[in-house]
């Protein structure tokens, strides 16, 4: 079996502010294979970007702590290097694509200067082999005209042109792990979908490892081989995407599946989770979803349940699911 290109290992990350510590990654741990995809999936404040941007190294100190865990790129501990070591990571062995481009791409700058800087920096091409690269890249990601828009500024790009700058950017340096946060929110349908094409097709020619981090358990069904579901800042189910679509087994992941609208489905209201994630700043003796979930009892209240084996690669961290050897 081969060896995992990225493992997060019980990663830990508060932030402090006010003289309160607010628990924002709780114990977090995956693994992303080469030229696998896996998504990472949660309602809004579950901790997703935390983690991505934690694994970058990019959350101001202060007032965010990574307190534990380890974050390794192939065998190395990303959480012990430098910040010039770091900067020697980020746009080459690894790349990010962010949620919203008009505050990522540098306004001042024309988006083929931005990618020659990335170029010059990581990989030593500079004058006309640096621009026919961006250019090339520009071609790569399907932005019309990139002879043209090599000379354009961000705003004079539509937002799914900008995207595509942004990807341009992120692969300029073949990265071996490129994280994409939410990178189609900002997007009309039409858009989202060509731009999941385009991720599918440069994955395909590069065999870059895609961590996609979103809310849409659709895209995920779509682009994604693992699935990672967390909830209040931890890992609460993992497995393949068809398990975990057709076999869910955490409540809080069922409350999400049934959640999603479907055509097939009689006219009515929407399935909702009742209640509110706790906030960060609440102690939670057991189960963090315990307060919402319907199955929950005592132990539930009062004991954390662990991340548990139920089948050969699907974990869940309920009390309630059946452990592997178990089932019927």
């Amino acid at each position: 079996m081969a060896e995992p290109l990225l493992s997060v290992r019980d990663l830990q990350v508060r932030f402090r502010s006010g003289g309160q510590s607010l628990r924002a990654v709780d114990g977090v741990s995956f693994d992303l294979m080469p030229g696998q995809t896996l998504g990472i999936v949660g309602e809004s404040g579950c901790g997703k970007s935390v983690t991505s941007l934690s694994i970058m190294r990019l959350l101001p100190s202060p007032p965010a702590m990574i307190e534990g865990g380890q974050v390794l790129l192939q065998g190395r501990d990303l959480l012990k290097l430098s910040e010039a070591e770091m900067r020697k990571l980020r746009g080459g062995r690894m790349g990010m694509i962010f949620q919203e481009p008009m505050t990522s791409l540098n306004p001042v700058y024309t988006c083929g200067d931005q990618i020659i800087e990335s170029l010059r920096i990581h990989s030593g091409l500079k004058g006309k082999d640096a621009r026919d690269r961006a250019i090339e890249l520009l071609t790569l990601v399907r932005l019309p005209s990139p002879e043209k828009r090599v000379d354009d500024y961000p705003h004079q790009l539509s937002g799914g042109q900008r995207q595509r700058v942004m990807i341009a950017l992120a692969l300029a340096n073949d990265p071996a792990v490129l994280i994409a946060d939410e990178p189609t929110t900002a997007l009309d349908v039409t858009i989202q979908s060509q731009i999941l094409d385009l991720m599918r097709d440069l994955q395909d020619r590069t065999g870059t490892a895609i961590m996609l981090i979103t809310h849409d358990l659709g895209v995920v069904a779509e682009t994604c081989q693992q699935v990672v579901v967390m909830y209040a800042g931890a890992v609460i189910e993992k497995g393949e995407v068809q398990q975990i679509f057709q076999d869910p087994q955490h409540p809080y992941t069922i409350g999400l599946m049934a959640a999603v609208p479907r055509m097939d489905t009689a006219r009515g209201r929407l399935a909702t989770i009742p209640g509110a994630v706790p906030p960060p700043w609440q102690a939670i003796p057991g189960c963090r979803f315990a307060g919402r979930c319907p199955l929950a009892d005592d132990r539930c209240r009062k004991s954390p349940p662990p991340l548990r084996p139920i089948t050969a690669g699907h974990e869940v961290a309920c009390w309630k699911a059946p452990i592997e050897g178990a089932r019927a």
